[in-house]
Parts: structure tokens; sequence; C-alpha cells
């Protein structure tokens, strides 16, 4: 008879244990810092019993034994939790504002008419940040570049960003374009990013070109000055100037920094100038350019010439002019002599 009563009250307690159950969608959460974690969480009871209250719990220690703390008597928690569930069947919870010593167990209660219950088992919440790194974070035009994203969180896609904008791969041959602030984010949640880190991408001098600062004729006595202009980073901290003459095959260093600057040109100065820009990369030279340099016209020369072409095109017509008038006064005299002539015969 006693085997039998305790065989009954062994499967009563089975069906209650059924009855009982919380469980964890996700047991095993891990967050980044800043971001936020749903604990997703069904309940059940005996169908005869209603559900008065609910809360959560956070495992702490405490004398050295892990108490469960409700977490609405936890001050550090105010305002960073909603309980997104209800008295049937839902108690998932949503925890905003992550900060790294929210790590830990959580357990859900819930009272009901006849009993209250808790969970056996736990939710775990592991809270960690992104450690981005660049290796090497200094590197040369062509260079490999590997970026490393570290974080606690396992089975988690790691995504990268320059300056903002995705990167395609954390793995590539350094650029121009890739100089820049790098940081990594999980998929999903990419408005939490890690503090960034810097790539800087040295290059030899690129586009070397010499600008003139005035286009018209360069006569002798007069100032011109040259600058070299390129790309390069670190910036060239050497410039070099070379001069070739008209029909020279060498060329003569003729300055060094970046404006090479000549007061008082004279005819010598004629022919090509290159300038080289070197950091501590490499150097590039510009292509040549060419100047020219002219005789300088003494003003008293120039207005010889002036006076001498405004004879050449007046004279000519005056001479005309006067020659007519000349002309028509000569005919003029012949007839009145004529005239005179014979009146004196027939008078």
């Amino acid at each position: 008879m006693i085997q039998v009563l305790i065989l009954l009250l062994l499967q009563q307690a089975e069906k209650v244990s059924a009855a009982w159950l919380v469980t964890f969608e996700n047991p095993d959460i891990c967050a980044l810092r800043g971001s936020s974690a749903e604990f997703r969480c069904s309940y059940n009871y005996p169908d005869e019993e209603s559900v008065r209250q609910t809360a959560w719990d956070k495992g702490m220690i405490q004398n050295g034994v892990l108490e469960r703390v409700r977490l609405s008597g936890l001050p550090s928690y105010y305002g960073r939790y909603e309980y997104q569930g209800d008295h049937a069947h839902n108690c998932s919870l949503v925890l905003r504002d992550l900060q790294e010593n929210d790590t830990g167990y959580y357990f859900f209660w819930f009272d009901t008419d006849k009993f209250g219950r808790r969970s056996k088992k736990s939710v775990y919440l592991s809270v960690t940040g992104l450690e981005a790194s660049v290796r090497p974070n200094r590197v040369r035009l062509g260079d490999s570049v590997t970026l490393d994203c570290r974080t606690e969180c396992q089975n988690t896609k790691i995504i990268w960003f320059r300056d903002g904008r995705p990167v395609a791969e954390p793995t590539f041959k350094a650029q121009i374009t890739d100089t820049g602030n790098y940081s990594c984010a999980f998929e999903g949640i990419e408005s939490s990013q890690s503090d960034p880190v810097a790539l800087d991408v040295w290059y030899p001098p690129l586009n070397v070109s010499v600008e003139v600062n005035r286009s018209d004729p360069l006569l002798v006595g007069s100032s011109v000055t040259l600058t070299c202009r390129g790309s390069a980073r670190p910036a060239a901290i050497t410039y070099t100037w070379w001069h070739s003459s008209n029909g020279s095959n060498s060329s003569t260093e003729v300055g060094s920094g970046q404006v090479l600057s000549i007061s008082s040109v004279e005819l010598t100065h004629t022919g090509t100038y290159v300038c080289q820009a070197e950091n501590r990369v490499g150097q590039s030279r510009s292509a040549e350019l060419l100047l020219t340099v002219e005789e300088t016209v003494h003003p008293l020369i120039v207005l010889g010439i002036g006076i001498k072409v405004i004879i050449l095109l007046v004279l000519p017509p005056v001479l005309i002019w006067v020659w007519k008038c000349r002309s028509h006064s000569d005919a003029k005299n012949e007839e009145n002599t004529s005239n005179d002539y014979e009146n004196v015969i027939f008078g």
C-alpha cells in the first residue's frame, strides 16, 4: 500500500514539474557595451492557476553565496530594463545601454494564485567591447594590411568601416585612398562601433609639376617665380631645381626649396626647368618647363620706330594731296595766261 502511495506521489510530482516550466530561447547572450540585449523567454503553469506577479532577478555573489537579487531593487538598472512579457506565457526582457558590470546570470520569477516559482536555469549575459587593430598601422603603397577586431563574443560576423564608410575586406593591398580611421562592429548593430584606429599609407611624391607665376613673355630684367607642386605622404622635405640650356644635353642644379625665384632674368635663363621632390619614401621629377627670355627693347628705340611708322603711313597721302593741289594750281595759271594772251592779240 505504501509503495502504491509513493508511486502516485512521484507521478503527481512529474505532472506538476512538467506543468511548471521556464524556457529561454538563447541562454547564452553576448552583447556589446552600450548596445541592447533581449532575453526571449516563455513560461508554463497549470491551467487552473493564474499569474499574479512576474519579475527578473540577477545572480549576485553575497557573502560567498550566489543570491538572486530583484532588478527593480538595483539602482544601476533603473530606466535600463523593460519587461516585454505578460501574465500569460511570455516573459521576455530587454536590457539597454549595457555596461560591462551587467555581465552575469539572470533568472525569471513568477507568482500564481497558488504558488511562487522561479526558473532553475538562467540566461548568462556577457557584455564586452570591441578592440580594433590595424597591422601594420603604417605601410607603404602596395604593402599588405590586415584588420583585426578582438571581442569575447563568438560566432559573430564582424564588419569594418573607414571614416564611416564600409570596407569590403579585412585584408588588402594598401592604396593611397586607404589612409584613414578604421573601426569594427557586429553585423546588425553597426551603431555600436569600436574606437577607431588609424592607418597611414606612405608613398613617394606623385604628379610632380612646375607652376610659373606669369604667362606673358619674359624680358631681360623682369622677375619670375617657379613653384614645385605634387602629392606625397609624408610631405616632401627636399626640393631640387635643374636647368638645361637650349640645345644642351646636360642639366645644372640651380636651386633648392619648393619655390625658385629669379629676380632679374637674363638671356642665359632661357631653357628648360625641372623640379625634383623627395620624401622619406622616394623621389620623383616633374616634366620639363620651357622658359624663353627675350631682349629688352629701349623706349627711345620704340619711339623712333613709332615715328617712322607714322611717317610712312601719313606722308604718302600728304604728298599726293600736295601734288594734286600744285597740279590744279598750275593748270589754272596756264588757263589765265592763255586768256590774257588772246586779249592782247584781239584787243
